[in-house]
């Protein structure tokens, strides 16, 4: 007994390990675009409309990716199929890096109207597959990691997990910082390229005009300076991505019986009943996940948290460069410190689920909620406080902003049962994702024709309407394995009938 609990601890941490650190560098993969995209406006003049158009559409098929993918990982090995995932995302990151040369190829010029919007087209569709392929890494850790931890556990350890979120975007942000900062060609005395670039900054940063010319010039001999950088922001991490999918292989197993131990202690739902019914899955399904409204009550919330979290990773680099005067080297910094709080928030979230509300984590949600409204406005009417105020202020938002995230994977999953957990998940991604993709557009749109305060007061509403559509489920159960058993105990009572 006692060799059998710990060889399942052994097994439980290797799993939840593992998975985090490969699923950090799906993320490496990911958000190494937002990093790139002062770049890409410095060298080509994207305007912040086709960016939000790009990200909005990468982020809706991320969305449908893994409501899609929730219900395949349901029917084969979820280690195999995060491993293909990873591998096509590097793939899809080699063909971005080469973005410029593919619109070069088949336009036939290196510059004007022609090659930028074959740019924005080429990297349109590369986001596009490279986000499909992103779904394929958490619904196989949805439906992983119920099956490895108790219930009651479950908030705690899996919140743990949840940094991998985190720890992949401060990779991001640091290694594509420094790509971008010491990278690239020197391109600074070639005054067609700085005129290029001036005109590009100029006619693409709101304000510019009104900044200074010692910064101007500064910004414009920076991007000079390291031009092309932005490619090795693909290259490099999909180098990682690689090395990943071999870690994925090797490291991981689907479940605990695959190791020769027992199912864990609390998670029998009495499925395993009702598999010679015809339909007993899909039953199964609609019940705990479709007709579930603790699942959809989240699902629906996530809208609101995926806006506020993913705008200020997608877009922050941007605004902070344009909007507070940022260089790019140290708004990368300050994305990778709003990452950092965020390590903390997730585990704190975690433990105080378990500890404070019994495992309810959408009591949680509540809580944490209404701190990221608080900072997040704090930053939005507080632009004059001295940089690092502001930076510190957006990172509590982001310590508070990743409960949320976090819990609500954790939530759905207990809501639905291990049985049902990735399926749950997607449709939880699904919602979220579908809210950050309209997010993306307005965004966009907001910025260029409002400016970037606008995007903060708009965040501030949405976090509202967050707070009260977690408070409506505060009474809800911890999760739903009597909801469950009572289903199966049904059907099988039918059956025998």
């Amino acid at each position: 007994m006692t060799k059998t609990k710990r060889s399942f601890g052994y097994w439980q941490w290797r799993i939840i390990l593992v998975s985090m650190v490969c699923y950090a560098i799906f993320y490496f993969v990911r958000k190494n675009f937002s990093i790139a995209m002062p770049g890409l406006t410095a060298e080509y003049g994207i305007s912040n409309t086709s960016f939000g158009i790009i990200i909005g559409i990468g982020s809706l098929v991320y969305g449908l990716a893994r409501f899609i993918n929730g219900f395949i990982v349901d029917k084969v090995s979820t280690r195999i199929f995060m491993a293909l995932g990873l591998f096509l995302c590097a793939v899809a990151n080699f063909c971005f890096g080469f973005g410029a040369d593919l619109s070069y190829l088949i336009t036939g010029v290196h510059d004007g109207p022609q090659f930028v919007n074959m740019l924005i087209l080429v990297m349109g569709v590369t986001i596009i597959l490279n986000q499909y392929f992103q779904g394929m890494g958490y619904p196989p850790c949805a439906r992983m990691l119920p099956t490895w931890i108790a219930p009651g556990q479950l908030a705690t350890k899996m919140s743990i997990w949840n940094t991998s979120h985190s720890i992949g975007a401060i990779a991001a942000s640091v290694v594509c910082g420094l790509i971008m900062s010491n990278m690239g060609a020197d391109m600074s005395g070639d005054s067609s390229v700085v005129a290029r670039i001036t005109s590009n900054l100029s006619g693409s940063i709101r304000g510019w005009e009104s900044l200074d010319l010692a910064d101007r010039t500064s910004k414009i001999m920076a991007y000079a300076g390291h031009y092309g950088a932005w490619k090795w922001c693909f290259w490099i991490p999909a180098c990682f991505a690689l090395c990943g999918t071999v870690v994925i292989l090797l490291g991981l197993r689907d479940r605990p019986q695959d190791v020769g131990l027992p199912e864990v202690e609390g998670t029998h739902t009495g499925k395993e009943d009702t598999r010679g019914r015809k339909g007993a899955h899909k039953e199964f399904l609609s019940h705990m996940v479709f007709r579930n409204r603790w699942v959809w009550t989240l699902s629906i919330a996530n809208v609101f948290v995926y806006v506020l979290r993913v705008g200020v990773l997608d877009w922050g680099p941007k605004f902070l460069t344009e909007h507070r005067g940022m260089d790019i080297k140290s708004a990368a910094w300050s994305v990778a410190f709003f990452e950092l709080l965020a390590i903390f928030g997730t585990i704190f979230a975690g433990w105080a689920t378990d500890r404070l509300f019994k495992g309810k984590a959408h009591r949680m949600c509540v809580v944490s909620m209404v701190g990221a409204v608080v900072f997040f406005g704090i930053f939005a009417l507080c632009p004059e406080l001295p940089t690092f105020v502001s930076i510190l202020i957006l990172a509590l938002g982001g310590f508070c902003i990743y409960g949320p995230q976090a819990l609500i994977g954790i939530g759905a999953a207990n809501q639905a049962t291990k049985e049902a957990s990735a399926t749950a998940n997607g449709l939880t991604g699904l919602l979220g994702y579908a809210g950050s993709s309209i997010a993306a557009f307005a965004i966009g749109i907001i910025a260029d024709k409002f400016g970037w305060d606008a995007v903060f007061v708009t965040f501030i509403i949405v976090g509202i309407i967050g707070v009260v559509t977690f408070l409506s489920m505060w009474n809800a159960p911890r999760d739903g394995y009597e909801r469950a058993r009572s289903f199966t105990e049904k059907i099988v009572s039918e059956d025998e009938r």
